[in-house]
């Protein structure tokens, strides 16, 4: 199979680095390429072979290759490919759908992309978007790019990790079947296990809900509040998590899985958790953006909170931990503030 995997941050490049290793009867499986847009990063990860800006320490294989440096490049680099992988952050999904639309791109589509699209106003090509919420992947891909043929690859992964060849297992999510098996052929090895889904929607809610709840727990633990206060904050947050993806339209099942309860206990806890990190530095003081840059890469869940809120309220669902979690990145309270506010909510019947 052929592989091209869009976007050289860190998750992009463990895939493309897995996919790159796995073998059938001692023979590469794939043949994977992975593209950046930046000029500087792209000959410097052709030349040295690793991508120590987002992924230090592992060494790409041999038979990996590594394009881009133009937009131009992107048209040319589609051309043959059995599966395309978007692995960019949230905020350039939507362009690169316009392009693959615009090419006629038939082979299966996946992205890697976990979040709720900033609101915006449509602009000429594009569909209106509503001003006052913000959309899941498969939301964008149904508005500019019908024509694909999509799913999503989620689950909880650290990139570093996958890069290495740790065990990890991942939810391959789309409503159709030949995106799932094109997703399994490509990625599940004997070091990553890969399970299929129809329940997109749920797979993406997880994925995006997780990042904020996250936060949330890294300052929950900053603070020094102890285990019980992190129990608590992870479990409500699971049910905060259900009711908006059954609200939407999930399978409520699917967020007791891989994509749901998984994904939200390892970003919450691991300390490779950029979203948990910005947690943990918030509680030390920090601004939202002083936690963000000491970072150096995107922190999904510090760009979508307000989103995902928003997209809730305008369900008419309750999330108090994600809208506790807006108002501290918004500096409207202190992180004591935040949780001295869902400590103060009336007791009521535990329910999902």
């Amino acid at each position: 199979m052929k592989i091209l995997v869009i976007g050289a941050g860190a998750w992009g490049t463990a895939l493309a680095v897995s996919a790159s290793l796995k073998t059938v009867s001692g023979q590469a499986a794939h043949e994977v390429s992975l593209w950046a847009r930046n000029p500087a990063l792209v000959e410097t990860v052709q030349s040295t072979r690793k991508n120590e800006r987002y992924l230090p320490g592992i060494t790409l294989a041999p038979g990996l290759q590594v394009l881009g440096g133009s937009d131009a490049s992107l048209e040319a680099a589609l051309v043959g490919q059995d599966l395309i992988v978007i692995a960019t952050p949230i905020a350039g999904v939507r362009s690169v759908f316009l392009r693959l639309q615009q090419a006629h791109v038939r082979v299966p589509v996946a992205w890697l992309s976990k979040g709720f699209e900033a609101p915006l106003v449509g602009t000429a090509g594009e569909a209106a978007v509503s001003p006052s919420v913000g959309l899941l992947v498969h939301e964008i891909r149904a508005q500019v790019a019908p024509d694909l043929l999509t799913g999503v690859l989620s689950g909880p992964s650290f990139a570093r990790e996958v890069a290495a060849g740790q065990p990890t297992a991942l939810v391959a999510a789309s409503e159709h079947a030949d995106v799932r098996d094109a997703l399994v052929d490509a990625f599940h090895s004997d070091t990553l296990r890969v399970y299929a889904s129809d329940d997109i929607i749920g797979v993406e809610v997880g994925g995006a809900v997780k990042n904020v709840l996250a936060i949330a727990t890294g300052f929950c633990d900053g603070l020094k509040l102890g285990l019980n206060a992190r129990a608590a904050l992870i479990t409500r947050g699971l049910a905060e998590m259900s009711r908006l993806g059954v609200a939407l339209g999930a399978q409520n099942e699917t967020f007791t899985g891989l994509s749901g309860l998984g994904d939200l206990v390892l970003t919450a806890t691991g300390d490779l958790s950029r979203n948990r990190q910005v947690g943990l530095l918030l509680a030390q003081g920090q601004t939202l953006a002083q936690a963000v840059a000491s970072l150096g890469h995107v922190a999904e869940g510090a760009y979508c909170a307000r989103t995902v809120v928003q997209r809730a309220q305008a369900l008419g669902i309750e999330m108090p931990i994600s809208e506790a979690v807006v108002a501290l990145l918004d500096g409207e309270v202190t992180p004591v503030q935040a949780v001295a506010s869902l400590m103060e909510r009336n007791a009521t019947v535990e329910q999902g």
